[in-house]
């Protein structure tokens, strides 16, 4: 099995959270601008990911690149403080969304041609 590559979609993420943070930076609170992330930010890191096929490996690459820039917003690298933080400010990581949406379970029923192959490049 193939495996994903995630560059550009991290490149487009960090691109947008950079640009968020360098126009509002430290003037607006951590929790809008967590808010920010999440709205802006996270659906573009998610952006067609739910066709794909992701093991766990592959969500905790998506998660870190999250992690990454709460450390950077939050000024610290105490993984403990990040989740208390994301957790009081009802911030989802993006492996959240992605475990309660599945691509498959909307094609499986249908029989045109583009979802036959699906079933068939899967099986």
């Amino acid at each position: 099995m193939s495996s994903i590559s995630f560059r550009q979609s991290r490149r487009s993420f960090y691109r947008a959270a950079n640009a968020i943070f360098g126009n509002i930076g430290r003037i607006a609170t951590e929790e809008n601008v967590l808010h920010l992330l999440m709205c802006k930010c996270i659906p573009i890191l998610l952006y067609g990911l739910e066709a794909c096929p992701l093991n766990k490996a592959d969500l905790h690459s998506l998660d870190f690149v999250v992690h990454r820039f709460c450390m950077k917003l939050l000024k610290t690298n105490n993984k403990e403080f990040i989740n208390a933080c994301q957790h009081d400010f009802c911030f989802r990581l993006p492996s959240d969304p992605i475990e309660t949406k599945k691509f498959d379970s909307k094609y499986n029923n249908y029989s045109n041609l583009l979802c036959m192959c699906f079933n068939l490049v899967k099986s």
